[in-house]
């Protein structure tokens, strides 16, 4: 009988594939989404600079004016001590929290909420921006960092600015054991075994290198973690590239 594939095992949950939460620091997200925040602004200043490792960012840990704290994903720039501010009357400043109705157009923003309250789900990987692109009613337009232009409702919140850490993949890691860590941290799938260098109890593709002995396609009926190879394909191989060939040369 074979082994279950690397997939099935990390979506069985198996303590070998879990996320180590007990490490992290904070579920990072806006603050309660209220009237203060509706009609005016919340004044804040950062206490200090936290190095999460569930995040490729640097988080701020800020607190607010009426004695809240909060860790909130820091923009490139920003320093301990800083002043930031949430609501609609703040400043369109880095590290400030707006409604997208009073962020103007060209602005570079991060951690977009994909309905108002919901704290932020939009672009919070290192480096990333996403940029406003247009106001229509109560709509906003914002072309995202896969180049994709997404319409948000207009009352949704965003930070202003360019999530931090940007150059973080500017220095190679230069040895396995540096990536070897860099993936430990959040018990990432490292390092990837291709299926064909593997046994043929581990994986379908199994056994000597670059012969498998059966064909890659597997039937669309397959259970769920072996889908492996070509999907429910109709033709594979020699066949399929003489038909797209053929198909090439009448257009």
């Amino acid at each position: 009988m074979g082994k279950m594939l690397m997939q099935q095992r990390r979506g069985k949950g198996s303590p070998a594939y879990k996320s180590p939460s007990h490490r992290f620091k904070a579920d990072v997200c806006f603050r309660a989404y209220d009237e203060i925040e509706k009609n005016s602004a919340l004044r804040g200043y950062v206490v200090s600079l936290v190095d999460d490792p569930a995040r490729t960012a640097i988080l701020m840990d800020v607190k607010f004016e009426n004695g809240e704290r909060q860790l909130l994903l820091a923009p490139e720039g920003l320093k301990v001590g800083d002043v930031v501010s949430a609501g609609a009357a703040s400043n369109v400043e880095a590290g400030n929290i707006l409604p997208l109705a009073n962020i103007p157009d060209g602005v570079p923003i991060f951690c977009i909420e994909s309905f108002p309250g919901d704290g932020g789900k939009f672009v919070r990987a290192a480096g990333n921006s996403a940029y406003v692109v247009s106001h229509e009613g109560d709509v906003v337009a914002v072309r995202l960092p896969s180049k994709k232009v997404r319409f948000f409702d207009a009352r949704c919140r965003a930070q202003v600015g360019v999530v931090s850490g940007g150059g973080r993949l500017e220095q190679p890691l230069m040895k396995a054991g540096a990536s070897f860590y860099a993936m430990r941290a959040r018990n990432k799938n490292w390092p990837k075994s291709r299926g064909v260098a593997m046994n043929p109890v581990s994986h379908p593709f199994g056994g000597k290198q670059h012969h498998k002995g059966r064909s890659s396609a597997v039937s669309r009926s397959t259970p769920p973690g072996r889908k492996v190879g070509h999907l429910a394909a109709r033709t594979l191989g020699r066949r399929a590239a003489q038909k797209n060939i053929l198909k090439s040369g009448e257009q």
